[in-house]
C-alpha cells in the first residue's frame, strides 16, 4: 500500500481519509492533504529542521496534534513541512524531525482557510495492508 489521501464532504467542513502501510507513514500524506486543502503552496526560501515531541492518549489524537502543529507553522511562521522523519509514533508518543521551508506567497495559490483540525470523527485504525485515518478540517 502506498501512502495516500482522499477528501470527503462533511457538512461545512472537509474530511480526509489517509492510508499508509504503517502508522509512521500516515504523517507525510496527512500533511500533504492539509496543504492541498489550503491550496497549491509553493516552497521558497530558507530551509530549517525542527524537532517535534508530542504526547497523547491515542495515535489518532497524536495525528490530530501533528496536523495542528503543521497548521500553526503555516499560519504563524509561513512555513511548510516538505519531509518528516518519524523517530517514534505509537499510542502515547510522537517524536519526529520536520524538514521545513518558507512558503513563497507570490507563487502560492490559496483556496480556503483551514481554521482547525477537529476531534470530530477522528480515528486511526489498522486495516488490511496498513493503517487508515480519518480527520475532519474546520474550514
Amino acid at each position: 500500500m502506498e501512502p495516500s489521501y482522499t477528501f470527503f464532504d462533511h457538512t461545512a467542513d472537509m474530511g480526509i481519509t489517509i492510508r499508509a502501510p504503517s502508522l509512521p507513514r500516515l504523517l507525510a500524506p496527512a500533511g500533504e492533504a492539509l496543504y492541498a486543502a489550503i491550496g497549491q503552496l509553493a516552497a521558497g526560501g530558507d530551509s530549517r529542521a525542527l524537532s517535534l515531541e508530542l504526547q497523547g492518549s491515542t495515535s489518532a489524537e497524536l495525528l490530530r496534534d501533528y496536523l495542528g502543529e503543521l497548521l500553526i507553522l503555516f499560519e504563524r511562521d509561513r512555513r511548510m513541512v516538505l519531509r518528516v522523519q518519524v523517530l517514534t509514533y505509537c499510542d502515547k508518543r510522537l517524536s519526529a524531525t520536520l524538514f521545513t521551508q518558507a512558503i513563497d506567497d507570490q507563487r502560492s495559490v490559496y483556496h480556503r482557510e483551514v481554521k482547525a483540525i477537529t476531534y470530530h470523527e477522528l480515528r486511526v485504525q489498522e486495516i488490511s495492508g496498513g493503517y487508515e485515518a480519518s480527520v475532519i478540517l474546520d474550514i
